[in-house]
């Protein structure tokens, strides 16, 4: 009963049944059928220079990027800005609502100059992960320019939601007017 041939068409079950025509080959190259476009000239040009590139290179570039932030966060003096100049932020400028990063760059400013509790009433999510970051940077720096192998720091998926999911609560709240939530808002 339950072996039986089941087929579409009224007829003996021994007859043989025609195979199916196979539309596509039977393991395609890249796993979908298609064949791998070729690279363009951007694209060779970026791996061209990947492959040449001292092992240094990447972290170097971080290291002057995080570099140019510091220097904006330094030249700029956020933390002494006029209280009628207009926001810099595009959604506080619009909205006039705090976005998740508001007072990040007041909270560095603070953080570069020693001043962590100013830096915390700014920011208080930037300064909770700041050496985390700091440190995930070095070891991924360490690692790369000069073979390094520092201790890794394991993250776990949820603990990256979890905090993704307070800066959206604290993002929320720090917005709203009432009484206890005005404390949050800079």
């Amino acid at each position: 009963m339950y072996r039986e041939r089941v087929t579409s068409v009224p007829g003996p079950v021994d007859q043989p049944q025609p195979a199916p025509a196979a539309s596509w080959p039977a393991s395609p190259p890249d796993g979908y059928g298609y064949p791998a476009p070729e690279p363009d000239r951007l694209t060779r040009g970026v791996l061209w220079l990947y492959e040449r590139s001292p092992r240094w290179a990447a972290p170097l570039a971080a290291v002057g990027c995080v570099g140019l932030g510091m220097a904006y966060a330094l030249l700029s003096n956020p933390a002494h800005a006029d209280p009628d100049a207009a926001p810099t932020c595009l959604l506080k400028l619009t909205t006039g609502l705090d976005c998740p990063g508001c007072g990040g760059t007041r909270a560095l400013w603070y953080v570069l100059h020693g001043d962590l509790p100013a830096a915390a009433r700014h920011h208080f999510l930037f300064v909770f992960a700041l050496p985390f970051l700091a440190y995930l940077f070095v070891a991924w720096a360490g690692h790369q320019a000069f073979g390094w192998r520092l201790p890794e720091l394991r993250i776990s998926s949820k603990v990256i939601v979890g905090f993704l999911g307070v800066w959206l609560a604290f993002s929320v709240l720090r917005n709203l007017p009432w009484a206890p939530f005005t404390s949050l808002y800079v």
